[in-house]
């Protein structure tokens, strides 16, 4: 089976966008895409959301990945917490179905034809979506309430069947649940309880499911989760990861592995740099070379063989200061893995 090379998802805003302004038309676009409103007749989200979101996905897609994540400009917990705390207002954790909408996956579906005719082949989407854990902890804390949790886990089930999509010009390959904090920080929850939310959380059908954690600390316990099929992984940033995770488990639990094979946590980068005395490096300095990004690759496909499916950079590049830099990452790793097949 063939390694498919897609991207986590945030990814920097335009450098002539203005935060606040990007951020208001969010909001505001969300809302009209919830009440059946078309946000292109809008001359404001038209501008300050839509064409941005439109020509971010188009710099990952020049990129060259196989399965495109959505440019996630928007705060990750505010994007679903947002709409959360509407259903508290009405005494529930559980998100109405028509409410569970992700506004930038709205935007992808609605220019998939042109982004057909442009590029001259289907969009294949990745979906990331904030997982029930890490909006337990960001809204209620550790201490385990299993029914709220379970509610979480629902309220997500809806933002991730809602965005399974299968059209002409477009598919959603891949729905991922993003866990960083897990194995950091936990909910208090045992193995039972974690195992029932993560299977409701991804009760529905129609895409490949990932689950992407920075820890690897409970990795054994994740990989008893029956219903997903691809556990990802840092690894260029967080070597030792790989050391937790052997092909044997996941045959054991007919599992698949995504690994992350060029670095992104851009601050660790920059102070490494600093400390060898470069202070204001050049694009080329802050990007890996090809040559150590499919030195990674080779490593992690010689261990895991067929059940490595997808890989990519380790993590999102929301923190990267300039779109064409976070681009030149996303080209670089595509490069490296098409290079390391072609000479396999």
């Amino acid at each position: 089976m063939s390694v498919l090379i897609d991207d986590i998802g945030s990814f920097p805003l335009p450098s002539s966008t203005d935060r606040k302004v990007f951020n208001k038309a969010y909001m505001l676009a969300r809302e009209a895409i919830i009440n059946g409103k078309d946000i292109r007749k809008d001359k404001f989200l038209l501008n300050s959301f839509y064409q941005i979101i439109i020509g971010s996905f188009k710099k990952k897609i020049n990129a060259g990945l196989d399965v495109v994540t959505y440019p996630q400009h928007y705060d990750i917990y505010g994007q679903f917490v947002d709409i959360i705390h509407k259903a508290m207002d009405k005494g529930s954790y559980v998100v109405d179905e028509k409410q569970a909408v992700i506004p930038e996956v709205y935007v992808i579906e609605q220019e998939s034809k042109r982004l057909y005719e442009e590029f001259g082949r289907k969009v294949s989407l990745r979906v990331c979506v904030t997982g029930p854990i890490e909006l337990y902890l960001k809204e209620i804390g550790t201490a385990l309430y299993k029914d709220v949790l379970l509610m979480f886990a629902e309220t997500v089930r809806r933002f991730a069947k809602n965005s399974v999509l299968n059209s002409k010009y477009l598919k959603t390959e891949v729905i991922s649940l993003d866990e960083p904090s897990f194995g950091f920080q936990d909910v208090s929850a045992d193995r039972d309880t974690l195992l029932d939310v993560l299977e409701k959380t991804f009760n529905f059908n129609g895409a490949v499911k990932q689950i992407h954690l920075h820890s690897a600390s409970r990795i054994a316990e994740i990989l008893n989760v029956k219903n997903f099929d691809v556990l990802s992984f840092e690894y260029a940033a967080s070597p030792r990861n790989i050391e937790s995770v052997s092909r044997s488990m996941l045959e054991k639990t007919d599992k698949q592995i995504r690994v992350g094979i060029s670095r992104t946590d851009i601050d660790s980068i920059i102070a490494e740099l600093y400390d060898k005395g470069i202070k204001k490096p050049k694009c080329e300095q802050l990007v890996e070379s090809e040559e150590v990004i499919r030195k990674r690759f080779l490593i992690s496909k010689k261990k895991y063989g067929d059940r490595m499916t997808f890989t990519g950079p380790d993590c999102g590049l929301g923190g990267w200061p300039a779109q064409d830099l976070a681009q030149m990452l996303l080209t670089r790793t595509v490069n490296a893995v098409k290079s390391a097949k072609i000479n396999a």
